[in-house]
């Protein structure tokens, strides 16, 4: 049996989003001070764990009761795909001048969590300010959490962002970087 590993700091909070926000800054951290101490066998294990925290994602987002729509899904694994590949591309040649792309991905997910904790921690802000004066909003499923780890609490509807009906003689635009709706 593996030691359990020490982490130099620990998640705040229960919340799932917090989780894997942490999960995902702290497997970073861990490439780069890798990186930094030119330690082979840091990197290696590093790398290990950043796989294994992405093999959890895949695995929970093919769960039947996951709970995220298909585009979200779709997305999800087609990072960890890209995760997968380049994580297996490092662990071959242990080069420590290209794990930046891994960094960046768990970096900008690990941003995109946080991000989303504190707009619903606004949201509920507001909605307690102003629960008196408004009439008692009807039920609506909950929108998944995090990445599909753990049920949170519901997630308030954003409002839609630009026109809501593209014309039909719009041309697609061209993405030059993997979207992800989490």
């Amino acid at each position: 049996m593996k030691p359990t590993p020490t982490y130099a700091n620990k998640p705040t909070s229960d919340n799932p989003r917090d989780v894997e926000a942490w999960a995902l800054a702290e497997a970073a951290r861990r490439l780069i001070a890798a990186g930094h101490a030119k330690d082979t066998e840091a990197l290696q294990a590093a790398l290990q764990l950043n796989q294994r925290l992405w093999t959890i994602f895949q695995a929970a987002i093919t769960e039947e009761d996951c709970g995220h729509p298909p585009e979200v899904r779709s997305n999800i694994a087609a990072l960890s795909l890209l995760v997968d590949r380049e994580t297996t591309a490092r662990l071959i040649d242990l080069d420590f001048n290209n794990i930046d792309t891994l960094v960046s991905i768990n970096r900008a997910v690990a941003s995109g969590l946080t991000a989303q904790g504190e707009f619903i921690a606004q949201q509920a802000a507001m909605g307690q300010a102003s629960a008196a004066l408004a009439p008692a909003p009807t039920a609506q499923p909950a929108p998944p959490s995090g990445l599909g780890l753990r049920p949170a609490a519901p997630m308030p509807q954003r409002p839609p962002v630009g026109p809501s009906v593209a014309p039909s003689d719009a041309q697609p635009v061209k993405r030059e970087s993997l979207r992800i709706s989490i």
